[in-house]
């Protein structure tokens, strides 16, 4: 591609995400890809990093300074909670000819931290998410944000990967990933915990053919279904959730979702938005988010 421009990309870790990035853009012609491992030369897995590393080409460094000393482009990818002290290392060995995003699962707070840890060195920050798995290869989805989201963008998406840029803000990109996780990941939980009661009942095809009647539709569709019709329907559902959780109990298996819900259900009960809304279904999804904000606010202040 024409806009394809070489730089120095360094990355902050060499597990199942770093090892995929760096294979990916090695083979796709970036010529100097740099990476620096806490355990690359002394960890369980420091044979497979080692390997990996050897096999795509990429520089396995000792520091976080001879990586900073290689690289102008620092593209961080340990896990979330070891942000903060991966940050407060590299504070002492970034400057400004460094752009530096973090791209680890965690929450707008802990970047933010991120920023502050790096704050006085003159790099360029940004956050990042990655939004698909390393099964999808080096173009799995990532969005980007803060003051480098932009720059990111314009030096990788032309070596193949996909990073979208998603606001000048720092943290927008981790909150939209790891809010996400809310529901994705509790998807999860609650299918695990379906199937495991399920099978018991020799029931588990009968049970996810029906299920996915429901999910086949639009996701926002259910959305739209759901969320406003919730607000008036919260004790019946309540009620039909706490059957649910004996089902699961029934079967062996302690039912730790249903019972979750149960007690965010009850809790949107507690509201008394039935009655605020008359018992008519309000006309979309925000008004009845809104709703329960103004109730939960209130409660709130009432109980200063």
């Amino acid at each position: 591609m024409s806009d394809q421009q070489q730089f120095r990309l360094g990355l902050v870790g060499y597990g199942e995400i770093g090892s995929t990035i760096g294979n990916g853009l090695r083979k796709a012609g970036l010529e100097q890809v740099f990476s620096y491992d806490k355990y690359a030369f002394d960890g369980p897995y420091a044979d497979l990093i080692q390997s990996r590393a050897r096999a795509a080409g990429v520089t396995l460094v000792k520091s976080n300074r001879e990586l900073a000393d290689a690289a102008e482009l620092i593209f961080s990818v340990t896990p979330g909670s070891a942000s903060l002290e991966s940050a407060a290392s590299f504070a002492p060995v970034l400057d400004g000819r460094h752009t530096f995003l973090d791209f680890a699962s965690a929450t707008p707070k802990v970047k933010y931290g991120v920023a502050e840890r790096l704050a006085k060195t003159g790099a360029v920050l940004g956050d990042g998410s990655i939004m698909g798995t390393s099964q999808m290869g080096y173009t799995m989805h990532m969005l980007s944000s803060g003051p480098a989201g932009r720059r990111v963008v314009d030096l990788l998406v032309p070596w193949g990967m996909s990073i979208e840029y998603v606001g000048e803000k720092l943290g927008t990109a981790s909150g939209i990933k790891i809010l996400r996780s809310v529901l994705i990941k509790g998807i999860e939980a609650l299918i695990d915990e379906m199937l495991l009661a399920a099978g018991s009942y020799g029931l588990d095809e009968a049970v996810l053919a029906s299920a996915s009647k429901t999910l086949t539709r639009p996701f926002m569709d259910t959305v739209a279904s759901l969320i406003p019709s919730g607000v008036i329907h919260a004790k019946r559902r309540t009620e039909e959730v706490e059957m649910a959780a004996e089902a699961v109990a029934d079967a062996g298996i302690e039912p730790l979702m249903a019972r979750a819900t149960v007690e965010r259900l009850r809790w949107k009960q507690s509201l008394g938005l039935k009655e605020h809304f008359n018992g008519v279904i309000p006309a979309n999804y925000k008004i009845a988010v809104e709703a329960m904000v103004a109730k939960m606010n209130a409660n709130a202040k009432a109980a200063e």
